[in-house]
């Protein structure tokens, strides 16, 4: 099944609103295991730099799990921002996590600051998959560790509409739809594959996660 895109940017208020209230606590805490069992050595003091924070889910998990590490948390949907300056008061982590409201290549942050580049969900929203591979280059140290998690394209659109029903039955409809369509816009690990050699990223490797997920994790290395 071919790739067919879907918008980079959830700008929508009422879209933005559905997902920040949905239920991820089973998706979002089995890729953060994997994230402490294929990255152990990532601990003590540290700056990461979460990209597509959405409402910051993932960047909290990461400073509960580690309480000296300083996110930064970037997003171009300002709706989403809002969702997440509301989850960082709720949950006191205003002064660790910060939010930039930016959208990927074009983010207002120190080339080379950062020890670890952290994702989820922004690879299979853009158009162009390179924007994500060259901001790596960019925030990394040359010694930073990547964790960058999406979900992956499934066969066929039939096997999306499984995958849907199997993971989101009790979501709200325009969570479900979106999920249909952000599997059909996902890439597949051999398609992952071919772009971190392309950006010259082959020492990152491409692991499984679940049915429906995928990780790219290592380290930047030098050009």
């Amino acid at each position: 099944m071919q790739r067919i895109v879907e918008p980079e940017l959830m700008e929508d208020v009422a879209q933005a609103r559905a997902y920040a209230a949905a239920d991820f606590e089973q998706a979002h805490s089995a890729i953060m295991r994997c994230f402490a069992r294929w990255l152990p050595e990532v601990g003590g003091a540290f700056n990461a730099a979460d990209l597509g924070c959405g409402d910051a889910d993932v960047a909290v998990r990461l400073a509960k799990m580690h309480r000296r590490a300083r996110i930064v948390a970037v997003d171009g949907s300002r709706a989403m921002l809002h969702h997440a300056r509301k989850r960082l008061a709720r949950e006191r982590l205003a002064q660790r996590v910060r939010l930039v409201e930016a959208v990927l290549p074009r983010v207002p942050l120190p080339a080379g600051g950062y020890d670890l580049i952290l994702s989820n969900s922004l690879l299979h929203h853009l158009h162009d998959p390179r924007v994500l591979w060259d901001t790596v280059w960019y925030l990394g140290k040359p010694s930073a560790r990547v964790f960058i998690a999406d979900l992956t394209r499934p066969a066929s659109r039939a096997c999306a509409a499984t995958l849907v029903e199997r993971h989101a039955a009790r979501e709200a409809p325009v969570l479900k739809r979106d999920f249909y369509n952000s599997l059909l816009a996902a890439f597949t690990p051999c398609e992952i594959e071919d772009q971190l050699q392309r950006a010259g990223l082959a020492r990152l490797s491409v692991k499984r996660i679940d049915d429906y997920h995928v990780a790219v994790c290592g380290d930047v290395g030098g050009r």
